[in-house]
């Protein structure tokens, strides 16, 4: 009898979160068509010199002239 009275009062809750969701008006949202974001490609700047050589001392594992990493370990 317990579990027939739980259903009832689920239906019950389902069907009055039903009707008053009928009840709320959505306006269309409006889409924006612009593509931003890019940037202008330049020259870019000059590195410093050891910029190179302290990035790959901070690397925990290289090979030559590569990174070496684990992908997706987490």
């Amino acid at each position: 009898m317990e579990k027939q009275e739980i259903q009832k009062q689920a239906r019950q809750i389902m069907d009055d979160f039903a009707k008053a969701l009928e009840k709320v008006k959505v306006s269309p949202k409006k889409e924006k068509k612009k593509v931003g974001g890019f940037r202008e490609e330049g020259e870019g700047l000059e590195a410093e010199p050891d910029f190179r050589k302290r990035f790959f001392a901070n690397a925990p594992k290289t090979e030559g002239d590569f990174i070496i990493a684990e992908k997706k370990s987490w």
